[in-house]
């Protein structure tokens, strides 16, 4: 069966000129992302030199700026993806260099959302929320896409098809973001705490800490294929290696008897609090 997909009909670019503010953690990924597409013009904005001089020594082709003006003209779209509280400051520098009309404007910070943009430029313009994942590196982000009311559909499909050479796109409403965030962004640090107890679980039964984190990932990485290939649902799968009277089953009610599924399932809602 094939994987379901999550992508919208995209329309192919050959070449688009992107201006990414914010070179942190989320921003370098997306940097690093796009460079190895090859199909993105990028000129990336910070005020952290040493930053600027690793991300281009990893990929010679992207032009780094430490000024947000300079980065922002010619630009297509505008991507920013600065701490929350930073984001006014931001816009105040560069408003009087966008063209809202033209440029499509992408807020990529938490709960930043388009009708925030929309207030802060001071007018109605092709505005997007996004919310993608540090997998974007390596192409494998988890990327929720929001869009304005004025956003028009072909610029919402350039959004898509960008996000898209990150990983997997969804188009949602404005509300299903924070939940998509919790899952798909703040959830690899959920995956990864599991990945850490599976490797505690293993050397204490004897094996070297790298051995034990490398089973863990590659049982993470067979579920995940599995799921996807199969198009099992995860209680169908886990029927496959549960057997009466067995080991397996031992384990999945100790789980139960933790409170497993609702300890995620707290976690998950609590940034929504």
């Amino acid at each position: 069966m094939e994987k379901k997909q999550y992508f919208c009909s995209l329309i192919r670019f050959i070449m688009i000129n992107v201006a990414l503010i914010g070179a942190g953690n989320m921003g370098g990924a997306l940097a690093r992302g796009w460079s190895k597409s090859k199909q993105v013009s990028l000129t990336v904005a910070d005020r952290n030199e040493p930053l600027l001089r690793k991300l281009r020594e990893e990929c010679p082709e992207v032009k780094v700026t430490t000024e947000n003006r300079e980065a922002i003209r010619g630009a297509e779209i505008i991507v920013l993806v600065v701490k929350p509280w930073l984001m006014p400051d931001v816009i105040a520098e560069i408003r009087d260099d966008v063209d809202v009309e033209r440029q499509i404007i992408i807020s990529d910070a938490a709960n930043y959302t388009t009708e925030k943009l929309e207030t802060d430029f001071g007018k109605s313009g092709q505005y997007f929320y996004v919310i993608p994942n540090i997998g974007a590196e390596y192409g494998v982000s988890m990327s929720f896409i929001a869009k304005s009311l004025y956003s028009s559909e072909e610029n919402t499909q350039k959004v898509l098809a960008l996000y898209a050479l990150c990983g997997e796109t969804m188009l949602v409403s404005e509300q299903q973001v924070a939940a998509g965030m919790m899952m798909a962004s703040c959830g690899i640090a959920y995956v990864m705490r599991m990945v850490r107890a599976m490797m505690e679980g293993g050397v204490e039964m004897g094996f070297y800490p790298q051995d034990a984190q490398n089973i863990a990932e590659q049982t993470m990485l067979g579920a995940v294929t599995l799921l996807r290939q199969s198009g099992l649902h995860p209680e169908m799968a886990i029927d496959k290696v549960t057997t009466p009277g067995g080991v397996t089953i031992k384990g999945l009610n100790e789980l139960d008897m933790a409170g497993f599924n609702a300890a995620v399932i707290r976690c998950l809602r609590a940034g929504l609090k």
